[in-house]
């Protein structure tokens, strides 16, 4: 038997109030992995207390680095390391561990990285990481479940993407900065957390161009060194905030936010009736408690995110019609489908393609999360589900959302993390 936490939530309060957004996680840690790039000392703020920064943390620590967390504050001490292994038991809870593989053939011509693991949904290959690499000149083998790559020295090189990945863009562009000559990066990803990690490389004395695009250029350097910088706002925190306080017919003003990131939520929540004001910084919803019904289909940046799927679909539940929710990043992201469905929630799937019939009312019942995202839908749901809610496996949640019931609870919602024990 095992001790786990839960939530239990009690549905019925509108949420009212305002909230700080948390610092991104996707954002922070790709920037902590690039401390592997130059010795001394990085301080960064605005980081998050999350699961997946203590994973990334342990990572470090693993390689030679001296970390540690205060607050929300973040220093790191980068030293010659004393290892090159990004060893299964880290990377099997957080696929974001594959950044290291670039930094770290990057500056000692060597690295053995564990294929990853993370969210148990979906085939999220790093074929595109391992091709990248092999473009800038490394020599890459996969045997026991491990990357091995090795290189006297990367050397620039033009890297096309079929698909603009996120990961692959972030790990070819740590490894490109040291590269001799120069690289470019042709259907890079454009997201936030990508503008934000390159900025921070230029912070380090890398040179590169085009940043927020979708063709970067890089000019290789011999050397880096260390920078401070601060996280940039979590988008996808916000955005379920939002969704949230629309889904219980609430009125809240988010802080610490960029309303730019999240212009396609913002946009389709107002098609659905909410009332959205933005500011520097800030962003002010007020629903009405009708929610209509609005298609979405999730999009690489600037389009809607796959990682706001799950939190559409709980919302549209209540909708007074039906929709269609298409997801054609990752087209098997959809095992919420059955928990909501547990709570009397009223969804057709097929392949990559839901389709939602709103209801006046849902129940709540015993339900699971199976990943991050999914684990906020839940959340979501619970909060307007008549009785209570009780959410199994909320470790899922702590990756990637900072003390969520303590925020949900600021603003007016019933929530309780307890404690429950598993037969196993």
């Amino acid at each position: 038997m095992i001790r786990m936490d839960k939530f239990v939530v009690q549905g019925g309060n509108p949420l009212k109030g305002s909230v700080q957004v948390s610092g991104s996680k996707n954002a922070v840690l790709p920037i902590m992995a690039a401390t592997l790039l130059a010795d001394g000392v990085y301080e960064i703020e605005n980081v998050p207390r999350l699961r997946d920064v203590q994973t990334m943390l342990k990572m470090l620590h693993s390689l030679g680095l001296e970390a540690e967390q205060n607050g929300h504050a973040l220093r790191i001490r980068g030293v010659p390391c004393n290892a090159f292994e990004a060893p299964y038991d880290l990377v099997k809870t957080m696929r974001a561990s594959v950044y290291v593989l670039g930094p770290l053939l990057a500056r000692y011509g060597q690295a053995r990285v564990s294929l990853p693991g993370g969210c148990a949904w979906g085939p999220r290959p790093v074929n595109l990481h391992i091709e990248g690499m092999q473009k800038l000149g490394a020599k890459i083998e996969i045997r026991n479940g491990y990357i091995h790559a090795r290189a006297a020295r990367l050397r620039g090189a033009e890297i096309v993407f079929d698909i603009p990945s996120v990961g692959a863009t972030g790990n070819i562009l740590m490894a490109s900065v040291l590269a001799k000559g120069r690289s470019t990066i042709e259907n890079a990803a454009r997201e936030p957390e990508i503008e934000s990690l390159a900025l921070f490389l230029n912070d380090m004395g890398a040179k590169i161009n085009g940043i927020g695009s979708h063709r970067l250029e890089i000019e290789g350097v011999d050397t880096l060194h260390p920078a401070r910088t601060a996280v940039i706002p979590d988008r996808i925190e916000a955005g379920t905030f939002l969704i949230a306080a629309h889904m219980t017919g609430g009125n809240i003003r988010l802080t610490h936010v960029e309303p730019a990131h999240l212009e396609s939520v913002i946009r389709k929540l107002s098609e659905s009736g909410a009332v959205i004001e933005t500011d520097t910084g800030a962003i002010q919803l007020k629903s009405h408690g009708k929610i209509s019904p609005v298609n979405i289909t999730t999009a690489v940046y600037p389009g809607f995110p796959t990682d706001m799927q799950a939190q559409w679909m709980a919302l549209m539940t209540r909708s007074n019609g039906v929709s269609v929710i298409r997801d054609d990043i990752y087209e098997d992201r959809f095992t919420h489908v059955a928990e909501l469905k547990r709570l009397g929630a009223d969804i057709t799937l097929d392949h990559n393609i839901a389709v939602v019939n709103g209801k006046k009312r849902i129940s709540g019942a015993p339900v699971m999360s199976t990943d991050l995202r999914a684990s906020a839908s839940l959340i979501i749901a619970g909060l307007i589900a008549e009785g209570e809610t009780h959410i199994s496996r909320v470790y899922h949640i702590d990756r990637g959302y900072e003390k969520i019931e303590m925020k949900l609870k600021k603003l007016g919602a019933e929530i309780e993390r307890t404690k429950e024990v598993l037969v196993i």
